[in-house]
This record gives structure tokens, sequence and C-alpha cells, in this order.
């Protein structure tokens, strides 16, 4: 097999986590008298975190330092009590996840999200799946799309960076599998629009994730 391994991005690839993180966010939001969002709007303001999601979702004349910090933290108090609540794996990922531990395929996950709701999450709604590795944003590790973590990964599964497909649905996704030197697919079904994908680096774009099977089979791809 050309490929013997491969990444996942959690929300938005494995999982539709975007009502729960909208809904904690707007609650944080309320409570300090400030406007909310659309959940829709949202599929632009995560990625980057937890810090980034409070800074982005503030207005912008209170986002001071400290105040940012201070919703972060409310940020992760309020998602600890919701994000159960709708959050769900994407149709055909138990099917793809099936189909990939019967081939034998490494598995990982690596995350923006805080390292314990990575772990807690995938733990309570992938559980039934063996992933070799779950990470998530970790003190003293840099944040995707520094490639730092999925070398990490790499590294941890002694296979070399050029044997990984990489799925994500954003375009830092797209740069971190591209400076990890990992075959980058992008998922359409996710929070990101194609455009912003390519314009990353996507090798190939899919719209379910069955068909990364496909991409599995062509050994000729992204050579």
């Amino acid at each position: 097999m050309k490929y013997k391994a491969i990444i996942f991005d959690l929300d938005g690839t494995l999982l539709y986590t975007l009502e729960d993180l909208a809904n904690s966010m707007n609650n944080v939001l309320k409570s300090q008298g400030l406007p909310v969002h659309e959940i829709e709007e949202y599929k632009y303001l995560v990625g980057k975190g937890m810090y980034n999601l409070a800074q982005k979702a503030l207005p912008p004349e209170k986002r001071e330092e400290s105040f940012i910090k201070y919703c972060q933290q409310l940020m992760q108090e309020e998602y600890g009590k919701r994000w159960a609540d709708t959050t769900r794996p994407y149709d055909g990922i138990p099917e793809l996840l099936d189909k990939l531990t019967a081939l034998r395929y490494k598995l990982a996950v690596l995350s923006n999200k805080p390292h314990e709701f990575t772990i807690q999450i995938v733990e309570k709604l992938l559980g039934r799946w063996k992933f070799d590795a779950v990470f998530g944003e970790r003190e003293g590790i840099p944040r995707k799309p520094d490639p730092t973590a999925a070398l990490e990964i790499a590294k941890l599964l002694n296979i070399a960076p050029e044997k990984f497909v990489y799925v994500g649905d954003s375009g830092v996704d797209m740069k971190t599998a591209k400076s990890a030197g990992m075959y980058a697919v992008g998922a359409l079904w996710g929070f990101r629009e194609a455009d912003e994908l390519l314009e990353n680096g996507a090798d190939v774009l899919i719209e379910k994730p069955l068909e990364l099977l496909e991409i599995l089979k062509d050994t000729s791809c992204g050579e």
C-alpha cells in the first residue's frame, strides 16, 4: 500500500460539532450582555482553538487580552456542559472507519480543540474504533497549521510522513498536511468551502467520507 495511516481532523471532518460549539459560545456572549452569532457563522469562527474562537466571537471593541482569556475560560466551562447535545459522527463516517479498520490502516485524530475535550469526545462518540494517536491542543505544542503534532504522530506510529493521508475540512488542515509532507484530502461535508481547501494545498477533494476508499485504492495519487 502506498499509504499506511490516516490522520483525521475532528470538528467538521469526523464529527458534526457546530451547534454545540455555537450554542456554548453564544451562551457566554449572552452572559456578558454581548450580541450572539448565527450558527452558520460559526463555521468560519471555529478551527483555530478556543482562544481564537473567543477572540473572533467578541465584538472588536471587547477584544482586550484579559477579557478574551476570561471568555475562553467561560467557553470551556460551558462547552463542558453541552458538547454532547447534538454532536455526532457525519453520515458515512462509521462505515468508513469500519472499512479502514478492516484494511488495517493506522488511524489518528489531530484537533485544535483542547486536548482533554478531544480525548473525551473521541472516547465517547468514536470509542468503538482504535485510534493509535489522539491529540488536541496541548500546552507547549504549536497548534495546526504548524506540522509539529502531525509529525509527532508519524514518529509515534513509526511511519514516514509520506505514507500518511491527512483528511480535514479547512485550510488550516490542508496547510498542516502539506507542511508535514502528507497527502492532503479536503472534506467537503465539513465547515469550509472547496476554494479554501484548494487554495491551501488540497491534493484532492471528496464529497462523502466513503470516497476516501477510492483514493486509497489509487496508488498513483499524489505522484
